[in-house]
């Protein structure tokens, strides 16, 4: 039998006993009802339509049959989390991922271990971005997402309190939908806009009001372990968090290295510019590093891909896109320039498995299609997909030592 010249040569060059990579393959899949149509849509009394307009078209996907993948969480070094927990039918996974990652370090700071409140958090980034809205005359887009940034800001203005003081939803439901409550406060504030009736107070009291009539009322005071807190003194004196411990970083070239920026994207309606922009070797290599010495990361990016499964719960960068060793900066660039990258979802990693020097993250995920394989809220990221689609960071500074230092003179 003949061989191309190209395996030959490739076969020349492999070390002895090295595989050639495997070649992935693809195929173009129906969409299946899973956890978010079954169980979230009937809880929230929602209907299908969206479902239904899936079904009709398909979707091109990596071919997983006879694959197989650490897709166990028993195989991962894990880090002490919460267990995960379902946004519903709201977008506000940001919130529930930067939430996780404040809970794991509250355990790692002070040894507590409480279920924090992310409707708590949303409620006031609603009435933050409703009065944005008013200071820019309609020029701030006001909807369910955000960015892990958005949480020390909260807090410090805010504070936060436990999950039992406030669950921020309907006792009648077990899961939050948001849709038509944001649906009725675009609508308020599009009538705003065309009367230019640019009134701060008034604004706030009737976002405030259509927010309390689907949420409830946040708490000024509350008992937690027969103690009375306020939202800032349960952070101080019981978390024992500080929110300007926190940092952010990006990779991207369009920006200088090793300085702040601000992350260009429309979740990021704040304008926030305190993220430090490193290559993106080191921002792997930071992610690595602050698992290794016990500090999760919270993590949002591009889930919008072929090789992001729901039954597999794996994350990868399949071979027909790009070979994991040709991914760098530019190969990110290019994505994060043409649209293709776009910070779509945040997670939780909280773990990590390393196996013939390749390293997968346990990934603690709010969204519904988390539920739909074994291990319920878990995913399971390649770091090749952490690598090219991923967007942004945070961590705590001693886990950034190592970048800040080369930063922060």
């Amino acid at each position: 039998m003949k061989y191309p010249l190209f395996l030959l040569l490739a076969g020349f060059f492999l070390p002895a006993g090295a595989q050639v990579p495997q070649k992935d393959k693809a195929v173009f899949k129906k969409y299946l009802d899973g956890f978010y149509e079954n169980v979230i849509l009937k809880d929230t009394a929602q209907n299908k339509d969206s479902s239904e307009n899936k079904k009709e078209k398909k979707y091109f996907k990596v071919d997983f049959a006879g694959q197989t993948f650490p897709n166990d969480k028993k195989l991962y070094t894990e880090i002490w989390h919460q267990n995960p927990v379902c946004q519903g039918n709201s977008g506000t996974c940001w919130c529930y991922a930067t939430t996780s990652f404040m809970e794991s370090e509250a355990k790692r700071i002070s040894g507590t271990e409480v279920k924090l409140s992310e409707m708590f958090t949303v409620y006031w980034e609603y009435v933050d971005r409703a009065e944005e809205f008013v200071k820019t005359c309609g020029n701030t887009t006001f909807s369910e997402g955000s960015e892990a940034a958005a949480i020390p800001r909260i807090w410090n203005k805010y504070g936060i309190v436990p999950e039992t003081v406030y669950k921020g939803k309907p006792k009648a439901r077990n899961f939050n939908s948001h849709r038509k409550m944001v649906a009725e406060m675009s609508v308020f504030l599009d009538k705003i806009k065309e009367t230019c009736q640019w009134n701060e107070e008034f604004v706030k009291k009737e976002i405030r009001a259509i927010l309390d009539s689907e949420m409830g009322s946040p708490p000024e005071k509350f008992t937690f372990n027969n103690k009375e807190y306020s939202p800032q003194t349960f952070l101080s004196d019981y978390l024992k968090l500080r929110v300007m411990d926190y940092f952010n970083f990006m990779s991207s070239n369009e920006m200088k290295f090793f300085e702040k920026h601000e992350l260009v994207e429309a979740d990021n309606w704040w304008h926030c510019n305190n993220y430090y922009n490193i290559p993106v070797e080191d921002f792997m290599n930071l992610i690595k590093s602050s698992l290794k010495n016990d500090y999760t990361v919270c993590i949002c990016g591009d889930i919008s891909e072929p090789g992001f499964d729901n039954q597999t719960q794996v994350a990868i960068i399949p071979s027909f896109d790009i070979p994991a060793s040709l991914i760098d900066d530019d190969t990110r660039q290019m994505r994060l320039s043409n649209g293709s990258t776009t910070d779509d979802h945040c997670v939780h990693i909280v773990g990590y498995f390393e196996k013939n020097g390749e390293c997968w993250f346990l990934i603690k995920d709010s969204n519904g299609g988390a539920y739909d394989g074994a291990c319920k809220g878990y995913r399971f990221f390649r770091q090749d997909f952490v690598k090219l689609k991923m967007m942004n960071i945070m961590i705590y500074k001693y886990a950034a030592k190592s970048i800040l230092d080369k930063i922060i003179k």
